[in-house]
């Protein structure tokens, strides 16, 4: 096994990221600290601010508990191992775990020159086998830390304020499948929303999902009021069920109903993403199929145009739709009074589809003797 891959021994102590106000309270109280200076050393630690992982001056904190925090616990759960920036400004960021393995963070710019938005990893690879996705070519390994989840957030809020914006929305959408590791990825949604904490705001976090019904409900009794948005991608089972293999387990009308069950709980609108492939999904009858699956649904379809990564793992070769074939869905769908809008492509000029970036450098990792 590389050394890419080595994994740190068991007794490596938690990084800060990964604590809770509650464990670092309990540290601290052990320690003969006040509990009570827990929420505002994890606040300045999700504040980002120019790269300080402990507390800031003016805190008014004992003399000598930074370096005790020092001593007990590393400052960051992972490092930054790679940087893409494209041309339009989208940078993809690879970061390198402690146990060697690495995962992606995307940050967007807005239509707003102030504002920016974060696409966060959840998973190490991914287990749901899509055939038009990267992340899936290189299998699951694991799933991430609540820790390791926001510590994607705190580059991603860095990497916003150094290009003069301000990071304003996230979405779980990167590697992996955030409901199956929903228990981690609840208490990172927590540390970073929390009011006392990361402060960035509960409607301010989309969790996406390629339709694990259990996960749907489980997130719907969180009661967390974060935005849900369903990876659909096609409007019938037979042609979802061959993209997705998940939707062999789960019907389009069974996962629909999930949607609905958390969206009646939440009040959240819901957003069905659909990725254009050429010749496979991007029909006009396929999008009056959708249209009429989506009729008395407050949800609005977010349509992509895919971004091609080489062969499928079923050994296809998957085509962006045309823009005239993607205009021509677009219209059909809003015809029959579907709220729909085509998102504009990001990074096209560097590895853009989730888990391209890491694809390559494990490949290259690999080739390396």
């Amino acid at each position: 096994m590389s050394a890419f891959f080595m994994v740190p021994p068991a007794s490596s102590p938690r990084p800060l990221p990964d604590l809770s106000t509650e464990e670092l309270g309990a540290w601290l109280a052990a320690q003969g600290f006040k509990a009570s200076h827990a929420p505002r050393m994890l606040r300045a630690l999700l504040e980002a601010n120019g790269g300080r992982s402990t507390p800031r001056p003016g805190m008014l904190l004992p003399a000598d508990l930074s370096q005790r925090l020092r001593s007990a616990f590393p400052t960051a759960a992972a490092e930054l191992a790679l940087r893409q920036v494209s041309e339009d400004g989208t940078t993809k960021l690879l970061l390198r775990l402690p146990d060697g393995r690495t995962v992606e963070s995307v940050l967007m710019p807005d239509y707003h020159p102030e504002r920016a938005a974060g696409c966060i990893s959840s998973q190490v690879g991914c287990a749901m086998g899509c055939d038009f996705c990267a992340t899936t070519q290189t299998g699951f390994e694991r799933n991430l830390t609540s820790g390791e989840i926001v510590e994607q957030f705190i580059h991603l809020r860095r990497e916003a304020r150094a290009a003069g914006r301000t990071l304003r929305t996230i979405v779980f959408m990167g590697m992996g499948e955030p409901m199956l590791n929903l228990k981690n990825v609840l208490a990172a949604v927590r540390r970073i929303a929390d009011p006392g904490l990361g402060a960035f705001g509960w409607r301010q976090i989309t969790v996406s999902t390629v339709g694990i019904v259990p996960g749907i409900d489980e997130l719907r009794e969180a009661n967390l009021g974060v935005h849900l948005a369903l990876s659909l991608h096609a409007p019938d089972d037979a042609t979802r069920a061959d993209l997705l293999p998940m939707g062999k387990r789960f019907d389009v009308q069974d996962v629909l109903a999930a949607v609905d069950r958390y969206q009646a709980g939440s009040g959240r609108i819901t957003t069905i993403q659909y990725c254009l492939l050429d010749g496979v999904n991007d029909s006009p009858a396929q999008a009056r199929d959708l249209s009429r699956l989506l009729d008395g649904r407050r949800m609005h379809v977010n349509l992509l145009r895919y971004n091609a990564t080489g062969l499928s793992l079923r050994g296809r070769n998957y085509a962006p739709s045309s823009m005239a074939r993607t205009e021509a869905f677009l219209a059909e769908l809003r015809a029959h009074g579907t709220v729909a809008h085509l998102r504009r492509a990001r990074g096209p000029d560097i590895d853009a589809a989730c888990g391209q970036l890491r694809r390559r450098v494990v490949a290259q990792s690999c080739a390396t003797p």
